[in-house]
C-alpha cells in the first residue's frame, strides 16, 4: 500500500488533527473549532482550525458524514468539495441544513470527512469530432430506468 504525507498545520488551539476512525476507512474525520447554529434551509461555513499541504498530484475531497445526513439532514453543500493541491488557507466546510429543526454544530464535533485522491493532469486537444460510442449522446435517463 502506498502512503503519502499529508502535512497539517493547526492554526487554532482547539483544532483537532484529522484522523481515520477505523482501520480501512477511506475518509479522515474533520472537526469543528466553533459552535454554530444552522437553521433549516440555511448554510454555514464551519471552520476546522487547520491548514493542509497535500502530496503532489493529489486533491482532497470533502464529503458529508452519513450519520449527520440521516439523523439531522445535514450535508456538505458542494459535495464533494475539492481542496486543490496548492491551497494553503484554512479548511472550511460548507454545511447545509435540509432538516426541519435548527442544528447546533458543537466545538470538536465531526462535521465531514476528507479523502485524498490522485489527480490526472491531461493535455487539452481541440478536435472537430469525437469518437463514436454505443451510448453516444444518451444521458439523463437514456438507459430507460
Amino acid at each position: 500500500m502506498n502512503k503519502f504525507k499529508l502535512k497539517i498545520q493547526k492554526i487554532h488551539n482547539e483544532a483537532i488533527i484529522p484522523s481515520y476512525a477505523h482501520k480501512g476507512d477511506a475518509g479522515l474525520d474533520l472537526y469543528s473549532v466553533e459552535k454554530v447554529t444552522i437553521n433549516p434551509s440555511e448554510t454555514a461555513l464551519i471552520k476546522t482550525g487547520i491548514k493542509i499541504e497535500l502530496p503532489p498530484q493529489t486533491e482532497a475531497q470533502v464529503r458529508p458524514r452519513s450519520g449527520l445526513a440521516l439523523k439531522h439532514g445535514i450535508t456538505v453543500l458542494n459535495t464533494p468539495g475539492t481542496i486543490d493541491e496548492g491551497y494553503r488557507g484554512e479548511v472550511g466546510i460548507i454545511l447545509i441544513n435540509h432538516g426541519k429543526e435548527p442544528f447546533i454544530v458543537e466545538k470538536g464535533m465531526k462535521i465531514a470527512q476528507m479523502i485524498v485522491k490522485p489527480v490526472w493532469y491531461v493535455d487539452i486537444e481541440e478536435v472537430e469530432e469525437l469518437s463514436d460510442t454505443e451510448r453516444a449522446e444518451g444521458g439523463f435517463g437514456s438507459s430507460g430506468k
